[in-house]
């Protein structure tokens, strides 16, 4: 069912509320009242900011500096209809942003107006019995835990969020479905399985609902479709009865993981990864590494209180030594995280993680860097028999490309065969490259050979690669990974013949298989 289409006449009021949303991204006079004349105000809406307003980059990477036009925060659904139809009668394209890890480019392009999300994040509504959460798409993760945890307070039965992206926390759920994200769930498929369906505001400024049964194919294309069919507005999401776990860290040798995960999973634990060594000097690199599972335990088992964590202040210190002194950075997260073994948390909770905004400014002030650096990841995806002669392989091209691994992980996936552009067309192993980037040309070259040489040895085996992290694959390696690419654009001009909504990495492959407008 198709909902009905909004007038695209825009309401005063609507108009009113836009240009204050304009006004306040852009930092423009905010003063707006009922005399003052549209063409006025619209004419103080469209004035660029300053230079320095409309710069955006990535918060990890920070590689994708980009200048957009102007930045607009939406707060609701009418104001974003506002925006887009502004945009229509300028003759400008949409990029989405919210949590800006994407490092890809996803969500900016040169020149668009930036829709910036984050003033989405209502929760609209929870089904208690059965479980689904309604909320808009620029919530982040955080903003939702603690609705469920302050909304359930009391009840017997509460529902908790199956999965989320790792590493970082505050990230959206539009973009959790703009990149078809995944966690360390040992037995589950990327978030589409979670999602209920969502409503999408289309290039006309029209709401549709997408599901299963509602504009199917829609709802393949948008999630995994990093944002080029349309801005998620809401997003229905399924939960799952939430439960205490315990945490098991053992330390285990790459060559007996699968085996190792295959077990836990037969036992009937529920999350799990792998963390290995980063020190290529040494024997145990990529060959070693901390395994931690977590089971489900008895509804009465206690939480343990002031459990042993990761606090920012830590985070800080080890980053500071996986730079400098790797070993020690093994050994002392090592020690850490088995003192954690044993530890009952709340199955939601133990999904969060410390993560500190611009962490790298700091860090290459204690290392006397003269180039500014950060971290870059790349996500290679292999079968899971495989795994022990990819990571044996990738040693040595990690080594010949001299490529500084700062962090590592080894989760699961199950099949997706769901999303369109899917990147877990198998049940495969998920390999996690956390690098080192410096800031020049000749770095970020040596990290394109790294990452192009991670990709070959993925395809070698029969695998593949995220598209979310970079842009540093050739041809070649996307066409092997993603043959479906051609039919992904065409189906792209289908939906949004106009392209209202680009990004950087949306020219950056348009370019690349030749598919630009003549």
């Amino acid at each position: 069912m198709i909902l009905p289409r909004r007038s695209t006449t825009i309401s005063r009021r609507a108009f009113l509320d836009f240009l204050k949303a304009t006004c306040a991204a852009a930092a423009l006079p905010s003063v707006l009242t009922s005399s003052a004349s549209a063409q006025t105000l619209l004419a103080a809406a469209q004035r660029p900011p300053d230079s320095s307003e409309a710069i955006v980059n990535d918060i990890h990477s920070q590689l994708n500096a980009t200048r957009v036009n102007r930045i607009i925060k939406p707060l609701s659904s009418n104001i974003l209809r506002a925006t887009l139809l502004t945009a229509r009668s300028e003759g400008k394209p949409i990029s989405i942003a919210a949590g800006r890890h994407s490092m890809g480019g996803q969500q900016f392009g040169t020149g668009t107006i930036l829709v910036d999300m984050t003033g989405m994040n209502r929760v609209l509504s929870l089904d208690g019995e059965r479980g689904i959460v309604e909320l808009e798409a620029g919530i982040e993760w955080p903003e939702l835990l603690d609705y469920l945890a302050k909304a359930q307070t009391g009840r017997e039965k509460q529902w908790g969020i199956v999965q989320k992206q790792t590493g970082a926390d505050r990230l959206s759920i539009g973009g959790a479905l703009a990149s078809n994200v995944h966690g360390r769930g040992l037995k589950f498929k990327p978030i589409i399985d979670q999602v209920d369906s969502f409503t999408l505001m289309d290039q006309t400024g029209a709401i549709l609902r997408c599901s299963r049964d509602e504009n199917p194919e829609l709802f393949r294309l948008v999630i995994g479709g990093y944002g080029l069919f349309g801005i998620v507005t809401s997003v229905r999401l399924r939960l799952w009865e939430r439960r205490k776990v315990q945490r098991i860290v053992e330390i285990r040798d790459t060559k007996d993981i699968i085996q190792s995960f295959e077990q836990r999973i037969a036992d009937g634990y529920l999350y799990g990864d792998f963390q290995f060594a980063t020190d290529s000097s040494r024997d145990s690199f990529l060959r070693r590494g901390v395994f931690s599972c977590y089971r489900p335990v008895d509804p009465a088992t206690p939480l343990t209180v002031n459990p042993t964590r990761f606090h920012p202040e830590d985070w800080a210190r080890l980053t500071y030594y996986s730079h400098k002194y790797k070993r020690r950075a093994f050994e002392v997260y090592t020690k850490r995280y088995l003192a954690t073994s044993g530890q009952v948390y709340w199955s939601d909770s133990q999904l969060s993680a410390a993560y500190v905004d611009n962490y790298h400014e700091d860090l290459d002030r204690k290392l006397g860097a003269k180039v500014k650096a950060t971290e870059m990841i790349t996500e290679i995806y292999v079968p899971r028999n495989s795994l022990a002669s990819f990571m044996e392989d990738a040693r040595v091209a990690l080594r010949n490309q001299n490529a500084n691994v700062i962090y590592g992980t080894v989760r699961l996936i199950e099949k997706d065969e769901e999303s369109f552009l899917r990147w877990a067309r198998e049940s495969f192993a998920c390999v996690i490259f956390n690098l080192h980037v410096i800031h020049d040309p000749q770095g970020l070259e040596n990290a394109a050979a790294a990452f192009r040489s991670l990709i070959d040895l993925g395809i070698k085996y029969g695998g593949s690669y995220y598209l979310t992290y970079h842009r540093f694959a050739t041809r070649e390696q996307v066409e092997a990974c993603y043959p479906q690419f051609r039919e992904f654009h065409a189906l792209k001009l289908k939906h949004d013949a106009g392209e209202m909504f680009q990004s950087d990495w949306y020219r950056h492959y348009k370019k690349m298989f030749g598919l630009e407008r003549v």
